[in-house]
């Protein structure tokens, strides 16, 4: 055979013989890549090619709705365009390409077991490339004013609001602390406006129409005017423009070394009408805890019904989430008809379920409302230790928890808000929370008093956050935080925590703080934590001529096991703060905020900046991070994990470098946490791994629309892209 083929070659005309011979030698390498490829009777694996030859670094997808929750799994090919997916539960698949450069190529019905040679397809013009690239790519063709047009000079002005003094307040507020803490801006949702809203006079006009749109249209409003409206709207409707005129963002580039590695498992865990805040898989302080276990959702405002997965028999289910009060309130109602769901109240939580953690025993806990806000007597007439220092007359939000063995809830009133939790590795397992900027202090719960006793008022404390500005190392007399310092006395600074972790190497406890420039504060207990806790306070270095990059508003933090706290920002940063390295008083009359720029390391995300923007950092505003501490991926220990929420990714940071764990189906993946889990430590890659969800609040602006769901993701790392 062969020897005809070379016979049949040597009779055409010369050109085509070589253009035959060139097909040849193509197709016998793609044999020779097929022939390495290896599976077992629960895998496909094969090749992926287009017309440019072998395509190294595109995604292949395989999805199958046969098993008892739609399941998804996708891998990145090799260098020589050469794939494995692994571990398939048996059911027939749909199997297709996707990459940057690409557009989605058909798909291939088959089942595992099989070699499956897959046909890529070239993009024909870059605005069908563009198609899939990550909504930060496209969030950042937005023209921000510029610098010269600060501070506002309000309606008669400029159109900025007065309040806006600098151009990193606004982009504070068009990321970090507004519309990106709900959902991504940039996705095809957000960068185009439907022709469903209506008919309006002026782009404009459209984009003020459409942030009134269903139940967060009040919040979405009432962002625009911080901003100024006029100034805002026009931005908005100018980016948008530009967009439907054909203005493509620049290329990401595709996955490359050890991202090619990365193994993705989705299955689905919801309801349409629903979504999630956050996941939870396992105890932060020991990853083995519940191991090949069930995973838990908070569901926010949406609903009540948190959702449960199931991840070896691929099965979701539901527990309802119970309330003391009745008369606990429920989400508003829609401001404006929306576009997906008209004028129906899709969020009916009363709950309003924020961050689930496990705790040592395989319990699930919430911060979860529990009755309307208003605080019961002794959490203001001096009846408690807390309440004598500092009365606290409100609480948006309390703690629930889930008893798998059980099947029960617990429900415990707390005078603190809470909004984020962290148990601590201490003998009374104490869970301390954020309250997310409702109220002046930081409380915690004594689970193991909780549990001898049931005495929710006796089990919880709180303090205020209170300075050591006189430097003597104990808490005495303060000021208020609007008093001036007075160095014979120490300070109360306003302000509550919004991410919150507790230290591994001292036990201290981290939190930051919302806002502009904003700040992260160590709290040290001490031995009776009402009375004598004591704060240190460090803000973001911003216009701090000592610090070598600018920075500004964090969100979510971690720390890793050496005390290095890790925190996300508003300027497109992922930051690192290490105390030991400050050269001055970590307290005293000085020690207000910017006394310890030298702390500070910013690293921006790889994401393109917004236009008109020039400072370091991206269009990339991540709400969360997570660090490694367990090495829990494979990546090591102690790794930085931000959420990535524009960049349809988790983003680690290895070694100063950036490894993106991409989503690319479906397009909008935005997480608000994540955490690890090892399920079996002697199994290598496939016994580990980091779990997240889909978080968005418009999970209808993921790729599919309407009736798409939140879906559980599973990140794992093997030793090459064709490990199986």
């Amino acid at each position: 055979m062969r020897r005809a083929r070379l016979l049949y070659l040597s009779a055409m005309p010369a050109g085509l013989a070589v253009l035959c011979a060139g097909a040849l030698i193509k197709a016998n390498a793609q044999q020779r890549a097929v022939d390495t490829v290896r599976i077992d009777d629960d895998d496909i694996g094969g090749v992926v090619t287009s017309a440019n030859g072998p395509e190294a670094g595109v995604w292949v997808i395989a999805e199958t709705a046969e098993l008892p929750t739609r399941f998804i799994k996708i891998v990145v090919t090799d260098d020589r365009g050469r794939y494995v997916v692994p571990d398939l539960p048996k059911a027939s698949y749909s199997v297709w390409v996707r990459g940057y450069g690409l557009v989605d190529s058909p798909k291939t019905q088959c089942a595992p077991g099989k070699i499956v040679n897959l046909k890529a397809v070239v993009a024909p013009n870059p605005r069908a490339a563009a198609e899939y690239y990550p909504a930060s790519y496209w969030y950042s063709l937005l023209r921000v004013p510029g610098k010269s047009e600060f501070p506002g000079t309000g309606p008669k002005g400029n159109g900025i609001s007065e309040s806006m003094k600098s151009q990193a307040q606004w982009l504070e507020v068009i990321k970090t602390d507004s519309c990106w803490s709900c959902h991504q801006l940039g996705n095809k949702a957000t960068r185009e406006i439907s022709t469903n809203l209506g008919h309006f006079d002026s782009p404009m006009l459209a984009w003020e129409r459409r942030v009134q749109s269903g139940q967060a249209g009040s919040a979405m409003i009432g962002s625009i005017g911080r901003l100024g409206r006029e100034r805002a709207l026009a931005m908005f409707a100018d980016w948008t423009g530009r967009v439907a005129a054909g203005e493509v963002p620049p290329a990401p580039p595709r996955p490359q070394g050890v991202e090619r590695n990365v193994v993705i498992t989705e299955w689905d865990w919801a309801a349409p009408k629903a979504y999630l805040h956050d996941e939870i898989a396992t105890d932060k302080r020991n990853p083995t805890v519940n191991a090949n276990g069930l995973l838990y959702g908070a569901p926010e405002l949406s609903t009540d019904n948190i959702p449960v997965l199931d991840p070896v028999h691929h099965t979701a289910s539901q527990v309802r989430m119970p309330v003391r009060d009745p008369k606990t309130p429920a989400p508003p109602k829609p401001l404006q008809p929306s576009i997906y769901w008209g004028d129906e109240s899709i969020w009916d939580s009363q709950a309003n379920m924020h961050n689930p953690m496990f705790d040592e025993k395989g319990r699930v806990w919430f911060t979860s409302v529990i009755r309307p806000p208003d605080n019961p007597a002794y959490c203001q007439d001096g009846s408690s230790p807390s309440a004598k220092l500092f009365p606290v007359s409100r609480s948006g939000r309390q703690l629930a928890m889930w008893d798998p063995q059980t099947r029960k809830f617990t429900l415990i009133d707390t005078c603190f808000g809470t909004h984020h939790l962290q148990f601590a590795q201490d003998a009374n397992h104490t869970l301390w929370t954020s309250s997310g900027g409702g109220g002046d202090v930081v409380g915690w719960l004594n689970t193991k008093m909780f549990e001898e006793t049931h005495d929710e008022r006796r089990s919880q404390g709180w303090t205020a956050l209170i300075l050591d500005t006189n430097g003597n190392g104990r808490r005495d007399d303060y000021v208020e935080p609007d008093q001036p310092v007075d160095p014979a006395k120490d300070k109360r600074i306003s302000g509550s925590f919004y991410g919150v972790t507790v230290s591994p190497s001292d036990g201290s406890i981290w939190g930051s703080i919302l806002g502009f420039p904003g700040r992260i504060v160590r709290l040290a207990p001490g031995p009776n934590p009402p009375a004598t806790a004591l704060a240190e306070v460090y803000e973001l270095p911003w216009n701090n001529p000592r610090a070598l990059v600018q920075g500004f508003s964090p969100r979510g933090l971690d720390i890793d096991t050496n005390g290095v706290v890790w925190t996300v920002t508003a300027s497109g940063h992922l930051a690192s703060f290490d105390r030991r390295k400050c050269k001055g008083p970590l307290n005293g009359p000085a020690a207000t905020g910017q006394h310890c720029p030298e702390g500070w390391t910013l690293y921006p995300f790889p994401a393109p900046q917004l236009q008109g923007v020039t400072d370091s950092g991206s269009a990339e505003a991540s709400y969360y991070d997570w660090v490694d501490q367990f090495d829990t991926f494979g990546l090591g220990k102690n790794v930085p994990i931000a959420t990535g929420n524009g960049e349809d990714a988790l983003m680690a940071l290895v070694n100063g470098k950036w490894v993106a764990l991409r989503v690319p189906y479906p397009l909008g993946f935005f997480a608000k946490g994540l955490d690890g889990r090892i399920d079996d430590s002697n199994a290598g890659w496939k016994g580990k791994g980091l779990w997240s969800t889909y978080a968005t609040r418009a999970v209808f602006h993921v790729e599919g629309g309407k009736g798409t769901t939140s879906k559980v993701l599973h990140f794992q790392l093997r030793p090459d892209p064709l490990a199986n």
